[in-house]
């Protein structure tokens, strides 16, 4: 099993902050960064529009734990997304590669 974690971020530097920490303390296997996603939503009452960065974190669930952790110590929100799900079905081969790249304990 494997999650795919999202997590949105205010710009291309927080971004590639939190993207580097995990892939150097072999949290993750992969980051993708996507930018330019707009989010509507409330907060403290009234509608905001943000343009965004969006973390598409893959990772076994073993490692989420370590991985929100992580995100909230780099992530300027006081109230940052981060939400998994899990990966019913993928390649075989680029799951099997996400395994490869991160030891087990």
């Amino acid at each position: 099993m494997h999650h795919l974690i999202y997590c949105t971020c205010p710009d291309r530097e927080t971004a590639e902050s939190i993207a580097g920490r995990l892939i150097a303390e072999k949290l993750a296997a992969c980051v993708n960064i996507l930018p330019g996603v707009l989010s509507v939503y409330e907060w403290q009452g009234k509608i905001e529009i943000a343009q965004e960065h969006l973390l598409l974190i893959k990772s076994p669930p073993a490692r989420y734990d370590a991985i929100e952790a992580a995100i909230k110590t780099l992530h300027p929100y006081q109230l940052p997304e981060i939400i998994a799900v899990a990966i019913e079905r993928g390649s075989a081969e680029y799951l099997k590669w996400i395994d490869s790249c991160l030891p087990t304990n």
